[in-house]
């Protein structure tokens, strides 16, 4: 059952996490502004454009990277106004036990994890569309990338299969052709197959791929067989949308696409799956990071100190840069390196785990 004090706490979760959010939501779009000026000048749109085109996608993208930080923060000022006033002190006098003046934490925790559960999984993926959208469109397009001089950056390389590899030059989306195509086949680290097409494009009537100026290269042992076809069809098991670059990818999937993309990708023997499966169990890692957050925030700042609310927000910023830079290193670690990328999600989950026993062993009770 809920009672006064639970609604006096939770009012209080709920009134300083909105307003956290407010702040700093103001604050990166006027730092995001200001950045992007001069690519929403060129870009020629309005600015009703721009904020229904972009940043009814990016304020979203802002709220799923920081809400952790969000619930945090606001656990931190609201408890430590609580401690300076010695609220905390009368509610524990009163008769209140430790356990059940945390109860309102839990839940106001449980109900942020909850929203940003569902929210990560099928919401944010579809504001992050819109935004890569402008962002590929307007930004990208006229930033570094677009210039690279002699670096293909439409190049496509992909594994098909265990031993087959293509590599596509020049790729282009509206006609769906591309040039300068290979294929190799390779088992025990020797290539026995190897296919040279001078272009490459769509076949729509059969919905397979045509080749033109084709030369295969067959290699047995030491015996090699070399024929010229003009034209050829051939069945990549890829589609042109498939072809497409998406650096954005993992970021506008929903949870179930993304398990999906990963388990065809995996069927294909393709690698550099790790950053997509880091996000897919990120997903899932995040709402627990924000209930331990609120339960370590809440042990922090209910302690009355000498300095006030400065110091709990000290401490708080302290930890929570800690926690960002763990979970950057072990996402680091995932995606250059052979760390599973499930343990790579949830590490420090685990190790703020033990901070958080830890702290309320220490709390005064």
């Amino acid at each position: 059952m809920i009672t006064k004090l639970d609604w006096y706490i939770l009012r209080k979760f709920l009134t300083t996490f909105f307003f956290c959010m407010l702040i700093m939501t103001t604050l990166a779009v006027a730092i995001d502004i200001s950045e992007k000026t001069d690519d929403f000048v060129k870009s020629g749109l309005t600015s009703k454009q721009i904020f229904y085109n972009y940043y009814i996608g990016f304020i979203p993208f802002i709220w799923g990277m920081l809400y952790p930080l969000f619930v945090f923060i606001a656990v931190i000022f609201f408890t430590s106004k609580m401690a300076l006033k010695s609220e905390v002190i009368a509610i524990l006098a009163s008769g209140t036990t430790y356990n059940r003046w945390l109860r309102p934490y839990i839940i106001g925790g449980l109900f942020f994890a909850t929203g940003l559960f569902y929210a990560a999984r099928y919401m944010l993926p579809r504001a992050n569309e819109i935004r890569s959208r402008f962002q590929t469109t307007y930004i990208d397009y006229n930033g570094p990338s677009a210039n690279t001089g002699g670096s293909c950056w439409n190049c496509i390389y992909r594994r098909i299969d265990s031993v087959t590899y293509i590599g596509i030059k020049g790729y282009d989306t509206a006609s769906r052709s591309a040039t300068n195509f290979f294929m190799e086949k390779v088992r025990n680290n020797k290539v026995f197959y190897n296919l040279r097409a001078q272009r490459i494009e769509w076949d729509t009537a059969k919905r397979n791929w045509k080749l033109i100026t084709v030369v295969v290269r067959q290699i047995d042992s030491l015996q090699e067989t070399v024929s010229e076809i003009p034209t050829m069809n051939i069945n990549l098991k890829l589609q042109p949308k498939e072809l497409v670059k998406d650096t954005y990818l993992k970021d506008n999937l929903t949870t179930p696409e993304l398990a999906a993309y990963i388990q065809t990708e995996e069927m294909r023997a393709a690698e550099g799956l790790n950053p997509l499966k880091v996000e897919m169990y990120r997903r899932t890692a995040t709402p627990f990071t924000v209930l331990l957050l609120t339960m370590i925030g809440a042990i922090i700042a209910g302690r009355r100190s000498r300095g006030g609310s400065g110091l709990h927000m000290a401490i708080g910023i302290v930890i929570g840069a800690i926690f960002i830079v763990s979970d950057r290193f072990s996402t680091t670690f995932s995606v250059k390196g052979d760390l599973p990328p499930l343990l790579a999600a949830w590490i420090p989950n685990l190790v703020f785990t033990l901070v958080a026993l830890f702290l309320y062993k220490k709390a005064p009770k």
